[in-house]
């Protein structure tokens, strides 16, 4: 198992000047179906300066790192480590009608509001995983980082609570739309989803101006079911 993320990144910020630190992370980039999810958190400072940050979060890491039972066991755990937590959201037709690059600003935007009243955006400096910045019109400072939610625990917080948080969603959806193995793949491609788009075509929730829509022959125009 990779070593736990820490604080050391947000205690370096706050001691620079920092008010709020905000970690980011999106989860559903690369799904067929269902919106973008960006997670905003902002660790309490007693966990920012504790040495077992991720323990007090339950073992909070990378979600990518932790089972679907696991994440969902933790979920209150991270919230509750957080002084404010939010997810912002663009759906299937925003990622559509606008391009995965705008969604991802929307969806930024949309969870730095929801932060609400508790942290001020406009001052705070947030950490984001990759290299590229999607919210710097709205805080003060960026910080990007390479694989930042396996080694900084805001965004490995941030990145949990948005996982959960869709992965609930999606699951809520396959109920209405049975047909494309919702419940278990979130919307990402595997052998039951092609399946499904295969056989019933594609649902009310797919992104369908997706280049799988060409590779699996389906019309882009295709009447969602």
């Amino acid at each position: 198992m990779k070593p736990y993320p820490t604080t050391q990144l947000e205690r370096r910020l706050l001691s620079d000047g920092a008010e709020f630190v905000i970690g980011l992370d999106e989860v559903g980039k690369g799904a067929w179906a269902g919106p973008l999810v960006i997670g905003a958190a902002v660790l309490s400072r007693e966990v920012i300066e504790s040495e077992d940050g991720a323990q007090r979060l339950g073992g909070a890491r990378d979600s990518k790192q932790i089972s679907e039972k696991k994440r969902e066991a933790m979920f209150d755990v991270v919230a509750s480590g957080c002084v404010g937590w939010s997810i912002g959201a663009a759906s299937h037709q925003e990622c559509d009608v606008l391009g995965m690059n705008e969604a991802q600003r929307l969806a930024a935007r949309r969870a730095l509001a929801a932060l609400g009243n508790n942290v001020e955006v406009s001052r705070a400096t947030a950490i984001i995983d990759g290299r590229w910045d999607f919210v710097g019109p709205y805080v003060a400072r960026v910080e990007t980082m390479v694989k930042a939610d396996a080694s900084v625990l805001s965004v490995a917080a941030a990145s949990v609570l948005a996982k959960v948080s869709r992965d609930r969603l999606m699951r809520e959806l396959s109920l209405e739309h049975p047909h494309w193995s919702f419940a278990t793949n979130k919307g990402y491609p595997c052998p039951k989803h092609r399946q499904g788009l295969v056989e019933h075509g594609v649902s009310a929730i797919h992104r369908v101006s997706w280049a799988f829509m060409d590779n699996l022959g389906l019309s882009s125009t295709h009447a969602p079911r």
